[in-house]
């Protein structure tokens, strides 16, 4: 079984490795990278290491800012940025307190962002403003599954950013065929190299040899090396439909909390599908 502590040794040592890769390469977009890691890797890993109460508090962080990062991007007013926080919230607190009871939540989810442009009386945008709604409480609401996973959570989260650093690298040295029209930088042949280093990442963290049961091993797998892709590219397309370039701009080098997880949240959707 693996465990948070069991994962530390095995952290502590890619963030030293990514300190002497990205001060090699000295692109500062890849030293804002590491800086990003540098404070939330321990940040994670401690929330979880306090158990299901810490998973959820650090999912619940991280799905407040997500919805007010969603709500920006779509220009969504602030009562329905407030809906959202509080729908998303809600589910991930049901997850660690009630967890047969988060179909409930994510119903009750629902009907709040819906109601809330309906209360409005928005006839003319109203329509926008409630699948907007919706949208966002199905695409953040994976965050929930950080409380269930706990230490896989921490897996996930570790494999899909070696990949996606992998990718981006190999992207860039080895060309290639485009990946999509929703992100024209991206090459199949960075893709392929991140799912392969991801994967790598998930032998290394023992997903391998610690007897886990099949279903999970494979939905680690697909998360980490078909989840993560396309959840970069969910995104792009988003904000694509907003014409915006980030999702926010107070995360130096990286725009906001959706550009950093927007892969993690499909690959923890998949987890939660397969395993």
């Amino acid at each position: 079984m693996i465990t948070v502590g069991t994962l530390v040794p095995y952290l502590a040592a890619a963030l030293a490795v990514g300190a002497v890769a990205v001060a090699v390469s000295r692109r500062r977009y890849l030293i804002y990278r590491w800086c990003a890691w540098a404070v939330g890797v321990p940040l994670v890993t401690a929330a979880l290491w306090l158990g299901p109460a810490g998973a959820a508090a650090i999912a619940a962080v991280a799905a407040g800012i997500a919805a007010v990062e969603f709500g920006a991007l779509v220009r969504a007013p602030w009562p329905d940025r407030a809906a959202l926080t509080v729908a998303v919230t809600a589910l991930i607190g049901t997850a660690w307190l009630s967890p047969e009871h988060v179909p409930h939540a994510a119903g009750a989810g629902a009907l709040l962002v819906g109601t809330v442009p309906v209360l409005a009386a928005d006839a003319t945008g109203g329509l926008r403003r409630a699948a907007d709604g919706i949208l966002g409480l199905i695409w953040l609401a994976p965050l929930a599954a950080i409380v269930p996973l706990g230490a896989y959570a921490l897996v996930v989260f570790a494999a899909v950013s070696v990949g996606d650093i992998v990718a981006y690298v190999a992207g860039q040295r080895l060309g290639g065929p485009r990946l999509s029209p929703l992100s024209p930088a991206k090459r199949w042949s960075g893709t392929l190299a991140g799912a392969a280093a991801a994967t790598g990442t998930l032998a290394v963290l023992g997903v391998f040899h610690r007897g886990l049961p099949t279903p999970l091993i494979l939905g680690l797998v697909a998360a980490v090396a078909i989840g993560a892709p396309l959840g970069d590219l969910f995104e792009s397309m988003i904000k694509r439909g907003a014409g915006a370039k980030d999702a926010a701009s107070w995360l130096a080098g990286s725009g906001g909390l959706l550009d950093r997880i927007d892969s993690l949240l499909f690959a923890l959707a998949i987890v939660l599908l397969l395993a």
